[in-house]
């Protein structure tokens, strides 16, 4: 028979990790033990169930939730984390290393969200890949929805609560303030904030000590 104050402890850990899945990780022997097959039989249950593929060492909060149908394949690297009470729907493409707060909402639309290894996006963020059109010939409702994608690089930090908007590429090693939205492409290492984004400074100081790839205009 199990202890009761056990199963309490861990439906609580259970709870914490699941808003804060970075303590997995950090997780003694005894809590990896029961931790993992937890993760082991609910990230199975995610795969049967939709078109996911996830690596190892991964943790998925039960309270998240991830849509992905045939065509809007959702991909999760090694290391990575997605929190309570997150909302993806396919396609997207997580990187190694990748941590996604809880409440982020992600949409790839039809051209898909792709974001780079040991990038953080902070709760309450949101980025759609996909926009309607405008024009009074149709109700919103029947506009024409358009594509052209998201990209996200490696070593990005995304403030909390911040807008992505469909075409945006954020380049590596940038920064984004909290409360932002980002219209346009940004380039690798550079700092923005504000609505809309703008440069505030760069985290260059140093590039010799930093992989990267090129720029964005």
């Amino acid at each position: 028979m199990s202890d009761p104050d056990t199963d309490k402890y861990r439906q609580q850990h259970k709870l914490r990790l699941s808003y804060m899945p970075w303590l997995y990780a950090r997780l003694k022997p005894a809590q990896r033990h029961w931790a993992q097959a937890w993760q082991d039989e609910w990230q199975a249950y995610l795969m049967t169930m939709e078109t996911i593929s996830i690596g190892k060492n991964c943790f998925i909060a039960p309270e998240a939730r991830l849509f992905a149908e045939p065509g809007r394949a959702i991909v999760i690297g090694d290391d990575s984390y997605i929190a309570a009470d997150s909302v993806l729907h396919g396609p997207i493409t997580l990187g190694n290393g990748v941590s996604i707060n809880h409440h982020v909402s992600l949409d790839g639309g039809r051209k898909g969200i792709v974001i780079g290894d040991n990038t953080r996006i902070a709760a309450y963020s949101y980025a759609y890949a996909f926009n309607h059109g405008m024009e009074m010939t149709h109700l919103i409702k029947d506009q024409p929805v358009n594509s052209k994608g998201i990209r996200i690089g490696c070593d990005v930090w995304i403030g909390a609560n911040t807008g992505i908007v469909d075409g945006v590429e954020i380049g590596d090693h940038a920064v984004v303030g909290m409360g932002s939205l980002v219209t346009k492409s940004v380039a690798r290492f550079s700092k923005v904030a504000g609505n809309p984004a703008r440069i505030i400074g760069s985290r260059n100081t140093e590039p010799n000590l930093l992989s990267s790839t090129h720029d964005v205009e």
